[in-house]
């Protein structure tokens, strides 16, 4: 009798689900985690390894064995450089082009623009944020947690006490300053912290996100640190190396900075505990020039914040990562805060498509390979509402267009020069209308001719430098090549066609949160 074999069976639904989970996983394995750290207001002469009398032991090794980016750019203010981190696109084509969102405005990012962490999110990512978020909270949809973070822990508005938590704003239509708490968990105003130093205690949430992290999954953490935004706080402890520095705002400064380099290392060393250190991008960058009223450098560049002048916008930033390919490195490639979205989210192995026209660049082969940045131009801004609100240095007040410029040639050219505007593209760069506080601030510390700030001659409609070599802007050259003016003058006007209304609406009254309440979404 013949045997009658069965050829055993295969459950295929189990193995395709087999497959797909481990697919999944190994995909996980394969993406980099994603940590991005923001300073506030951090200049370019507060690091050490722009030679600062202030100590960055941490920023400084780090970006000694990453990729020091020294052509890398940022927008004059908090809010712009955040949208545009967050969105990808230039300022004007959100609509956000001028100031920052004051605490009673009623608008955000566009709800439209979908932003960095649900393109992570989609990508397969957790998504997580602690610290300063400043992109609009005036109704709950604008908030961090409806914007593509699985959680998020810190403040809503620009600035605040860095150990009570609250901050105090001006109400015009209500003839009032009310002073609340801002700080949440979440969706939910948190009161337990009071007394903790903000920048200590976001380095410990951060650090807490990565030790309960699953690490098969890839993780994306955005920590925008309050540090070094004023008022200027900080523990005592972080003061007693600074005893040499006279002026009592730059030792406070450096303080703060001391802890904010402090937090850096901290959240690299969680990573290195946790074991996600070899498969983890580091980005580190500031958000905006130093402000040089508040303790902050930029020397030798001209400006600060509030600027279109590099002391404004050429940022501090590195990339630190085992990932790299040419570690130990400088980039002077021409690289922007808006090109962080297309670049992570490629890294991320999600895909740009369907997104609204980027203004970024996937800057990643020119960051870890050393190959040439596919950015070849660079819109700073523009902006016809401009007004620099702080007093500037031999001016005595708040300056106007039409205080600080004096006419020109080019005044019936197609593009407005009377507007602050400013262009980079290879190594010129146009300026027109008031770029904001023109002076050279000195280098803290230095009793010499340069002690005092100084101001080169009476500004003009349209200046144009060539920052690669001479990123002071010392010497305007828009006389002697106005082949480049006219070119770039042109690039302006093209821009200004694609720009949005401006978007800066009336405070609304109903924000006050009263005596006793938080700031926090109202509408």
């Amino acid at each position: 009798m013949a045997l009658i074999t069965e050829k055993p069976t295969m459950d295929y639904s189990l193995f395709i689900a087999v497959f797909l989970v481990s697919a999944s996983v190994a995909l996980a394995a394969e993406r980099p985690h994603v940590v991005f750290i923001l300073a506030d207001d951090f200049g370019w002469n507060d690091v050490g390894y722009h030679n600062s009398e202030i100590s960055t032991p941490n920023l400084d090794k780090l970006s000694a064995a990453g990729v020091r980016l020294e052509n890398y750019y940022v927008q004059p203010l908090c809010t712009p450089s955040r949208n545009q981190l967050m969105t990808g696109r230039y300022q004007i084509h959100t609509g956000m082009q001028h100031q920052i969102i004051w605490p009673c405005q009623p608008y955000c990012v566009p709800l439209d623009e979908k932003l960095l962490p649900q393109w992570m999110k989609e990508a397969g990512y957790a998504t997580h944020m602690v610290g300063k978020w400043h992109l609009g909270m005036y109704k709950k949809d604008c908030l961090p947690t409806r914007r593509g973070f699985d959680t998020y822990f810190g403040y809503l508005l620009g600035a605040e006490d860095y150990f009570t938590h609250v901050h105090c704003a001006v109400i015009s239509a209500l003839n009032l300053t009310r002073c609340a708490l801002d700080l949440r968990e979440g969706e939910e105003v948190t009161t337990e912290y009071k007394g903790v130093y903000s920048t200590e205690l976001f380095s410990q949430r951060a650090s807490s996100i990565i030790k309960t992290h699953n690490s098969s999954k890839s993780l994306f953490l955005y920590v925008a640190l309050q540090a070094v935004h004023d008022p200027l706080q900080v523990p005592e402890r972080y003061l007693a190396p600074y005893s040499f520095i006279e002026d009592r705002n730059r030792r406070l400064y450096a303080g703060m900075v001391s802890a904010m380099d402090e937090a850096v290392g901290n959240i690299t060393l969680a990573l290195q505990q946790e074991g996600l250190w070899n498969n983890t991008i580091l980005v580190f960058s500031t958000d905006n020039g130093g402000q040089t009223r508040s303790g902050g450098s930029n020397w030798p560049l001209r400006g600060r914040k509030w600027s279109l002048w590099e002391g404004g916008i050429r940022g501090v930033g590195f990339v630190a990562s085992p990932l790299l390919k040419r570690p130990g490195t400088v980039s002077r490639q021409l690289i922007h805060v808006s090109d962080w979205l297309p670049t992570l989210v490629g890294l991320a192995g999600g895909s740009t498509n369907g997104m609204k026209p980027l203004d970024g660049f996937n800057v990643w082969n020119a960051i870890s390979n050393g190959l040439p940045s596919p950015r070849l131009e660079l819109l700073h801004n523009i902006d016809p509402l401009y007004v620099d609100i702080a007093p500037c240095p031999g001016t005595g007040g708040p300056v106007t267009l039409a205080q600080a410029v004096s006419g020109g040639s080019w005044a019936n050219f197609g593009f407005n020069v009377s507007i602050h505007a400013a262009i980079r593209s290879s190594n010129w760069k146009l300026l027109t209308g008031y770029p904001g506080c023109d002076v050279w601030f000195p280098r803290p510390g230095h009793n010499s001719s340069e002690s005092g700030p100084s101001r080169a001659d009476p500004l003009k409609s349209v200046m144009l430098f060539d920052v690669e070599k001479d990123p002071e802007e010392r010497h305007d050259l828009s006389a002697t090549f106005p082949a480049v003016v006219e070119y770039l003058l042109g690039r302006l006007l093209q821009h200004q066609k694609s720009a949005l209304p401006i978007n800066f609406p009336d405070e609304d009254p109903r924000c006050d949160p009263g005596p006793t309440g938080a700031w926090g979404p109202w509408a």
